[in-house]
């Protein structure tokens, strides 16, 4: 009986223990959840049958930090999982202490290993013994328990690579007595360079040599391995391999197997130049700059420098390969002399890059070189290749390379040749000792996505939904292995619109781009990436994932992570030279959109709940505490906040000055709007508020009044939780001051007079005086003057009892205005005026401008236009220089008025023009339309009056 008949084909295959788990029911896959899900199925299927208490489940699935309630949650996985598997006939049972799993045991892969191996060892048949072991190898898929970090995960890892090796090692046996010991030398060869104190190993090594009729190199590497053993640990070699050493000086014809000669190989006739090259990629659009790179590294005699491509923001699947080999296969003719490629698995399923012997090895096969002249040290390998490439015209590309080290030995020693290197990192040391020249490979352009797309699924598709297919585009990034993956999608669903597969896109986001096949999984793709990152930085690259704002400068990655700046900056620069990071200027830094969706899967699944909240909490403090000090310096005279102390760990950044606050708020907007989120999402419901009031402000100023209305609505949410009543009266208020900013004026004064309600039931005056105020604005926006300056003198008398002279120049000049408006121009002049010498007394240029604004409207009105233009031009420099660009383009458009009943009309329509472009770029169509109606009318006789009317 064979052992291929001895296999067992179950219904379902479950693969959990030696690599990510799988379960399938004949061909279809059963999902079993997220990671942390499934680490509990693969904790109880390494005990098939037998019964895991919960505490021993609990410590292999999380090890010393637990959830808070770890047994509710591992309940809730187990239902969950039970429900899953209902299918698949595992069961899952309770055990008065314990859960148990109950499946045949030949359906998990660790258990059929260990049974496979169990039949080998006892098997008198080296061939049968041979294919079991090949069988039971061949079921390792990559890291044994994938989905478990934890100290039991760790322990029970290291015994199984230890069981594989003893397999590997016995197959090596098996391999030798079935008279396979030419196929066996290049991995016996490999190993044994790795791992030279292996006397088990070595006498393998000397048996196969002999065998293939190298005895003087078998005799040769014993006094290697006798030396090293020496020197290293102070001993010979035992007895096992000191006999087969015997044996091999006396020709012991029992070491040769019957019907073989240990005769030299011999190899005949003229080897032909190597063709290695893999085929062209199809189609390839683009990269026209990477090409022309490529072109510039051969003089016109078709020497070049060695040449390295990298990935820019983004790392597998963004087209290093395809690129390589495009140019290759264009410049076949320029080299001879031959082309040698060797996939060096930097980055790949495998797990562990080749061995550079190993690729050394394969190129002096490829070389022709006899194999009896090939010697065992790498060095003299490296030596060999280097002279028979050199002075010839060849390409040799190095694909998917991990490090310099893996490299070098691979390069030629002279200039004739052109060697092109492709990988996720920088490969520094090639640039600084070999002059490489380095080449950065980003997205495709948006023409570029759309070209490939079109060529994979056809034309006439794309014009057939080009809305559809733009959007999947976009939702791709741009992003090479995203649209090729996507393309695989639509090609083979014909009648499916391509709108349903942009639905399915957005809401499955990076998940969409998943599959069973590693190589074309853009998620597996990107996990190779950290496999060369420490702890610490593949913590680092999880938390920029769920960082608030669309990226994040250096201050604030030291707050997310928690490290100082310095180490922050290195870890940063490792994550930027494994390409899973951008640098901007000014120390900004940011993922594409696919690598950060993949970088929040992490998060999520590797890191403990309890460490994202950490450093979540550091982050918006962080930007909570530097907002707090931007507010100080744009609006000293409003009043103050307290906060809490920032999180451990958190360092707000210093702003000394007024401009520089003005700039990190401007910089920063997005960031602090996502800041609150992130603080509501988590019930910070004081942050919340806060990140509302320090918000305000500023978004008045700059004009930000959509984003002003969300950040108040959540304030207002927030302040529901807070034990301080005055938080809901702010919130009612400056949602109604937005509103009034909107237009929407019946939902301004509703919120404003449920904000006086709460006002006067707590007798709160001071809020009352600021509602009133801001409910004289909303009736004078309604067109009520008369309601307004009502509202406008009830502030006044409030604000006259506060000791708060910002607060009582503002109503009188409120008071001022609104005079004005109903043609008590002598009131609003004594008002106005009196609010002018108060603001400029306290310093307060918010205010003054103002003032100054009223003035100017009194003097237009009671045609001082002179004067009126005086006082516009004072405003409008005060605003300019504290950037207030809301306000700016309001002084402007009044600015126009004086200067029109002058017959000034081109310095009337130099300014009307400068408001009607800021009024458009704000948003405020109706002000755009009433300034593009006076710009007309200064075009007609009466325009001026028409102007000021």
């Amino acid at each position: 009986m064979t052992a291929e008949s001895e296999r067992v084909a179950p219904a379902s295959v479950v693969v959990g223990v030696l690599g990510n788990l799988e379960i399938r029911v004949g061909d279809v896959p059963v999902p079993i959840g997220h990671n942390r899900q499934k680490s509990v199925l693969v904790a109880l299927l390494t005990e098939v049958g037998r019964v895991v208490s919960v505490d021993r489940l609990i410590d292999r699935v999380w090890g010393e930090h637990p959830p808070a309630r770890a047994r509710s949650v591992l309940r809730t996985y187990l239902a969950n999982l039970r429900r899953a598997l209902t299918s698949t006939g595992i069961v899952i049972t309770w055990r008065d202490t314990g859960y148990q799993v109950t499946v045949d045991p030949d359906r998990v892969d660790v258990h059929r290993f260990r049974r496979l191996l169990t039949r080998a060892r006892g098997s008198d048949d080296p061939r049968r013994a041979l294919a079991l072991t090949d069988e039971a190898l061949g079921l390792w898929r990559g890291e044994p328990l994938a989905e478990l970090d934890t100290p039991w995960a760790q322990s029970a890892r290291e015994h199984l690579y230890r069981e594989r090796d003893a397999a590997r090692a016995d197959r090596i046996d098996w391999a030798l007595e079935c008279g396979r010991h030419g196929e066996l030398l290049p991995e016996l060869t490999t190993r044994a360079a790795e791992d030279p104190l292996d006397e088990r190993l070595a006498g393998q090594l000397m048996l196969a040599l002999y065998r293939a009729g190298r005895p003087a190199e078998a005799l040769e590497h014993y006094q290697h391995v006798r030396q090293r053993l020496a020197e290293e640990l102070g001993t010979d070699p035992g007895p096992a391999v000191q006999q087969l050493h015997q044996r091999i000086l006396t020709a012991d014809r029992t070491l040769t197997l019957p019907g073989t000669d240990p005769a030299p190989e011999q190899t005949t006739g003229r080897v032909p130049p190597p063709r290695q090259l893999p085929a062209a990629p199809a189609p390839f659009v683009g990269r026209h700059e990477e090409l022309d790179g490529l072109d510039a590294a051969l003089d016109a005699s078709g020497q070049a420098a060695t040449v390295v491509i990298s990935a820019l923001a983004g790392a597998g699947g963004i087209g290093k390969t395809w690129l390589a080999l495009h140019w290759a296969h264009r410049h076949t003719d320029r080299f001879p002399d031959g082309q040698l490629f060797v996939d060096l698995r930097g980055f790949s399923p495998e797990g562990e890059p080749m061995n550079p012997a190993v690729a050394v090895r394969g190129f002096l096969d490829a070389l022709g070189v006899d194999p009896g002249r090939i010697p065992v040290d790498l060095d003299a390998q490296a030596a060999l290749y280097r002279s028979l490439v050199a002075g010839k015209r060849m390409l040799v590309v190095l694909d998917n390379a991990a490090t310099a080290d893996q490299v070098a030995p691979l390069l030629p020693g002279t200039s004739t040749g052109t060697v092109l290197i492709t990988g996720r990192t920088t490969l520094a040391l090639l640039i600084d000792r070999h002059g490489a020249r380095h080449l950065q490979l980003g997205i495709l352009t948006h023409d570029e996505a759309h070209t490939l797309l079109a060529r994979r699924i056809g034309d006439r598709r794309v014009a057939a939904e080009p809305v559809a297919a733009r959007e999947l585009v976009d939702l791709c990034g741009r992003y090479p292995l995203a649209l090729s993956i996507m393309s695989r999608y639509v090609s083979t669903r014909p009648h499916v619109p391509l709108a349903e597969f942009a639905a399915e896109l957005r809401e499955l986001g990076v998940d969409m781009f998943d599959n069973d096949d590693p190589a074309v999984s853009l998620p597996a793709v990107l996990s190779w990436s950290l496999r060369g990152l420490t702890d610490e930085q593949r913590t680092a690259f999880a938390l920029l994932g769920i960082a608030p704002g669309p990226d994040i400068d250096l201050p604030a990655a030291a707050s997310l992570t928690g490290l100082p700046v310095a180490r922050t900056r290195k870890v940063l620069r490792a994550l930027e030279e494994h390409s899973l990071l951008e640098r901007h200027p000014h120390d900004r830094y940011s993922m594409h959109d696919l690598i950060r969706a993949y970088a929040t899967t992490t998060a999520h699944d590797d890191l403990p709940q309890p460490v994202r909240r950490a450093a979540l909490d550091r982050v918006v403090d962080f930007y909570l505490h530097t907002a707090h000090t931007a507010d100080h310096h744009l609006y000293p005279h409003r009043g103050t906040i307290q906060l809490d102390p920032p999180a451990v760990g958190a360092h707000p950044h210093p702003l000394p000055d007024h401009a520089t606050a003005l700039a990190w708020m401007d910089t920063h907007h997005a960031h602090l709007l996502a800041a609150q989120h992130t603080a509501a999402a988590h019930c910070r419901h004081q942050p919340v508020w806060h990140f509302a009031w320090l918000l305000g402000a500023f978004h008045q100023t700059r004009g930000h009044r959509h984003d002003d209305l969300a950040v108040w609505q959540a304030g207002l949410d927030a302040a529901a939780h807070l034990p301080d009543p005055a938080a809901r009266i702010r919130a009612h208020r400056f949602l109604g001051r937005t509103y009034i900013g909107l237009g929407q004026h019946d939902e301004a004064i509703g919120h404003l007079r449920q904000a006086l309600v709460l006002a006067e039931h707590h007798h709160d005056s001071s809020q009352r005086a600021l509602t009133h105020h801001a409910l004289a604005r909303a009736w004078g926006q309604r067109g009520d003057d008369r309601q307004a300056l009502n509202h406008a003198r009830q502030a006044l008398d409030d604000c006259r009892g506060l000791d708060q002279p910002a607060w009582e120049a503002d109503a009188l000049n409120t008071v001022g205005w609104y005079s004005a408006r109903l043609g008590d121009y002598d009131t609003a002049r004594d008002h106005c005026q009196a609010a002018l010498i108060l603001h400029r007394r306290h310093r307060h240029t918010h205010g003054e401008a103002y003032s100054l604004d009223s003035l100017g409207f009194i003097d237009h009105r009671t045609g001082h236009h002179h004067q009126a233009i005086r006082h516009y031009n004072q405003a409008l420099s005060l605003r300019r220089t504290f950037g207030h660009t809301y306000e700016v383009v309001d002084s402007l458009d009044a600015l126009g008025h004086p200067h029109a009943a002058l017959g000034d009309h081109a310095q009337a329509r130099a300014v009307w023009r400068e408001a009607l472009d800021l009024y458009r770029q704000q948003g405020r169509d109706t002000d755009a339309e009433r300034v593009q109606r006076q710009l007309d009318d200064l075009d007609k006789p009466t325009g001026a009056g028409q102007a000021d009317a």
